[in-house]
């Protein structure tokens, strides 16, 4: 605990809250930002940028400022080998880098973790850091899912059970117990966005406030590397593509901010609500 706790940060306001969260607890820290990637202010933490391909700056660096522990959080999209810049350390690793590259985002991502823990370093999950950013069990906000929501809600549930173990995804949505989008390689907000769409162009004609996002980790998924998040674009995305709402699984996903989303979702009239895991007890 005495060591500083190295944050590697992709997009997104996460890292930020990942942080707080540790030096609240009384931890040191050392954020990683990544180029390309992460797009916040980091000045008033420290910090050290980092490009994809270069490992061996990498471990020197958390090497050099005392680092074991290391949390992973924000979005990284997959990259492409041509934009990679190759230091000598991640060459001698070519085969398997490669190798890690043809699976899903899963199988990227167990790879990344098994290299860093196998140079000495331990992977510690943001839930853990900061558990305060979980998604608690329940309602969240005003608005309440109504029968036909939780309908949708199980139905949901039902899917992303079947599509986890084939690393498909994270999150769908539902209307009228339909599945009528997955998430895949492009993430929950232009899924969304896709959702909107269909909307406009009438392939969708379900009445407005109809559907809900449902979210939750893929099964046996490293929550230590890829937890699910949820955000105000999140919120904003849901209520363009005229859904009733969002269910969440209660300790699987990851959100910043709670009291600012509450409020954006009960001023669109859309209900938050978190569902538990399957062998606990509750909805």
């Amino acid at each position: 605990m005495d060591a500083p706790l190295a944050i590697i940060c992709g997009g997104g306001t996460f890292p930020l809250a990942v942080a707080a969260g540790a030096r609240k607890a009384g931890r040191k820290v050392v954020l990683f930002p990544v180029r390309g990637f992460a797009d916040v202010d980091f000045t008033a933490w420290p910090h050290v940028w980092i490009s994809l391909g270069r490992f061996g700056f990498l471990k020197s660096e958390l090497r050099r400022r005392g680092c074991r522990d290391i949390v992973f959080i924000g979005n990284v999209l997959r990259p492409r080998i041509r934009d990679l810049r190759l230091d000598w350390t991640t060459l001698k690793l070519l085969p398997r880098a490669f190798a890690t590259l043809r699976g899903g985002d899963d199988y990227l991502l167990t790879g990344l973790g098994r290299l860093m823990e196998e140079s000495g370093f331990r992977l510690v999950g943001a839930h853990e850091v900061a558990p305060e950013i979980l998604m608690p069990a329940g309602q969240l906000g005003a608005v309440a899912p109504d029968a036909g929501a939780r309908e949708d809600i199980a139905r949901g549930r039902e899917a992303l059970a079947v599509m986890g173990p084939l690393d498909i995804g994270q999150g769908l949505v539902v209307m009228n117990r339909h599945v009528v989008a997955v998430e895949a390689a492009e993430g929950t907000d232009l899924m969304l966005g896709r959702v909107a769409e269909l909307r406009v162009n009438g392939r969708i004609k379900m009445p407005a406030r109809c559907g809900v996002l449902v979210k939750r980790p893929k099964a046996g998924q490293d929550l230590r590397l890829d937890l699910p998040s949820f955000g105000s674009r999140t919120v904003e995305g849901a209520v363009r593509a005229g859904l009733a709402g969002i269910a969440l699984e209660a300790g699987g996903v990851i959100m910043a901010d709670s009291a600012a989303l509450i409020r954006l979702a009960d001023q669109a009239g859309l209900f938050i609500h978190g569902f538990e895991r399957e062998g606990t007890q509750g909805s």
